[in-house]
């Protein structure tokens, strides 16, 4: 695959990104359903065969576990390594509770518990996962980052889900060298603000859920999510109940249409949609199995013209 160089990076990642939420498994607050660890290696290994160069987890994935899953992973393969990125400020107690802090002490301890979990001297973007409802720890957060960077164990800082005035406020701290938003064809609030910036100041946009949690891939149907286990997130997502659900699935159909086109499937024609957007340099996708990866990848190969870019608009 093409790679782009990643903001004000030298990291130069694939239009695809492994996504490894999902194998963190089933048994926290926001997961996905059990997960064969097996499958998630061989998911990883798969989509490192064709070609993606980077994986972005996080800590709270399965409390630790998809972070230790990554590290088996890569421990078991011979090619090139990837690009690791993870993220903090999602923390969990003992009864397994997530909570959200980003105070210097908890940043730095979390830094270092994910360094051990995946194996590494040093993480290549760590991103703050959400930003604190109070500014001031925020910053004392970024400001940590920017003393860990500068000890060698993290070489870029990124941020996840912030606004506007979040980024602005720490890049005075530390250059922010990516952000990660939200971004799909029916989750579009990043246009009007935060793509334009990002496009402006040379930060790279790595975008999530470009397939909506795996609403636009085509293959999600009423009977489907309403088979979805308790222990998978999606479950509590309005975006999967009605109102929305008709008018998501209605929007699945029409990427299949455009898919077809190109040969491909509609969740791949969503990811190339994301794709499309000039301050995008990449789309995490996620996969739980090496069938998935195989079901994802011609998203980076295909173009959709500007007037299948505009029939999509309507949405």
């Amino acid at each position: 695959m093409k790679t782009k160089v990643l903001g004000n990076s030298d990291l130069h990642i694939t239009p695809i990104g492994f996504g490894a939420w999902a194998i963190g498994g089933g048994d926290w607050q926001f997961g996905w359903g059990e997960q064969n660890d097996r499958d998630s290696i061989a998911a990883i290994h798969r989509a490192l065969e064709l070609g993606i160069n980077w994986i972005d987890t996080a800590a709270v994935y399965g409390l630790g576990h998809s972070e230790e899953v990554v590290a088996r992973a890569l421990a078991e393969w011979s090619g090139p390594r990837p690009y690791v990125f993870t993220k903090c400020g999602m923390v969990w107690d003992e009864d397994r509770k997530v909570d959200y802090r980003l105070n210097a002490a908890s940043v730095r301890h979390e830094c270092e518990n994910s360094l051990r979990r995946l194996r590494v001297d040093a993480i290549d973007l760590y991103q703050v996962h959400w930003p604190s409802d109070r500014p001031s720890e925020t910053e004392e957060g970024w400001r940590e980052l920017k003393e860990l960077r500068q000890e060698g164990k993290i070489r870029w800082i990124g941020a996840s889900n912030f606004n506007l005035e979040e980024l602005q406020a720490v890049q005075h701290i530390a250059p922010v060298t990516s952000l990660q938003p939200r971004y799909s064809l029916i989750s579009r609030t990043a246009e009007i603000e935060l793509l334009p910036y990002c496009l402006s100041q040379n930060i790279g946009v790595i975008s999530y859920s470009p397939m909506a949690s795996g609403l636009l891939t085509g293959a999600m149907t009423r009977d489907r999510i309403a088979s979805l286990p308790l222990n998978d997130w999606r479950v509590r997502n309005p975006e999967f109940a009605e109102p929305k659900l008709s008018r998501n699935l209605a929007v699945a159909q029409l990427l299949r249409k455009v898919g077809q086109r190109h040969g491909v499937s509609a969740g791949e024609a969503a990811i190339a949609w994301v794709l499309h957007h000039p301050a995008i340099t990449g789309a995490i996708v996620g996969a739980r199995n090496a069938k998935q990866v195989e079901g994802i990848v011609g998203a980076a190969d295909i173009r959709l013209a500007p007037i299948e870019i505009e029939e999509l608009q309507v949405v």
